[in-house]
């Protein structure tokens, strides 16, 4: 079958690349014999409509050249057409392009949708929020709901406001319950994660995998900043998973396919990096096999 792809391209995302991603694009389709059609992103995010023009274009594969927000809007809305999707990463993060091993380089990432290699990757429903990558709630989602409202973007406005944010962190109250677990805490936040990263090749879940069918749960706890400092970075290397839940170690790592979290002091809340409005209670679910992705 022809390949036919369809490139999304977000004008605004993260850093800037000193080519010409379209020309680049253009280049290599040719270079290849593939049939294209550029068109951009959407700043509302809806792209119901593109579900008629991958039918009546005969459209293959849609390739998303963006963050991790953008990725997952479109695999939202998308992922039951017979397409595949591919990543041109040009977020400020790219936790789901560096998880599933695709590099930055736009030459490189084109390399790995030119090889047509696809798998089926795993995502989740965070209520009635899809999530492709990583949601949470408590520090990482301030830190998101202000990266939401500057006008400049980028790994090093994302670093000054995670660094403001420290200066005033504070812990929320939570319950988990799942089949694994029943627990009440104060976590200054708690992740839930289909890949292995926040993003920027900062690992968070180590054992996170996008095809495992499990989602991994990692709660940071209150306690001393430096104590939480140290134990975050042995978790990034050398985490396991909890063994004894009765214990507290300052961080609680567990896997699950479905959970419920209560919380009741409406701590902030993100998905995939986009922060959306807190609930009282968040009920969460692994989709397995949820689309089908080009990834080394």
């Amino acid at each position: 079958m022809q390949r036919r792809i369809l490139f999304l391209l977000n004008p605004k995302a993260g850093v800037k690349q000193k080519i010409s991603l379209p020309d680049l694009i253009q280049q290599r389709c040719a270079d290849a014999a593939v049939d294209f059609i550029i068109d951009h992103t959407r700043a509302d995010g809806d792209y119901t409509l593109l579900k008629e023009k991958i039918t009546a274009e005969k459209i293959t594969d849609v390739v998303i050249a963006g963050g991790d927000g953008t990725i997952s809007a479109v695999t939202a809305q998308l992922r039951e057409m017979p397409v595949r999707f591919g990543i041109i990463p040009r977020g400020s993060g790219n936790g789901l392009a560096f998880a599933a091993r695709i590099p930055k380089d736009p030459n490189k990432a084109l390399d790995i949708i030119f090889a047509g290699s696809a798998n089926p990757v795993d995502a989740f429903l965070i209520n009635d929020h899809f999530s492709c990558m990583l949601s949470g709630l408590g520090f990482d989602a301030q830190v998101a709901h202000d990266f939401d409202g500057q006008t400049k973007r980028g790994f090093w406005k994302y670093a000054e406001l995670t660094l403001k944010n420290v200066t005033g962190i504070k812990p929320y109250a939570f319950h988990l319950k799942s089949k694994e677990v029943d627990l009440s805490m104060k976590a200054y936040f708690i992740s839930i994660a289909n890949s292995n990263q926040f993003g920027n090749q900062f690992t968070i879940a180590p054992k996170a995998s996008l095809q495992d069918g499990k989602l991994d749960i990692v709660a940071v706890e209150k306690n001393n900043l430096l104590s939480v400092l140290a134990k975050v970075l042995w978790h990034i290397n050398y985490g396991t998973f909890t063994k004894d839940f009765k214990k507290h170690y300052g961080i609680t790592y567990f896997q699950t396919t479905e959970l419920v979290i209560e919380n009741p002091e409406l701590a902030p809340f993100h998905v995939d990096g986009d922060g959306k409005q807190t609930n009282k209670r968040f009920t969460v679910s692994v989709i397995p096999r949820a689309y089908s992705l080009l990834m080394s």
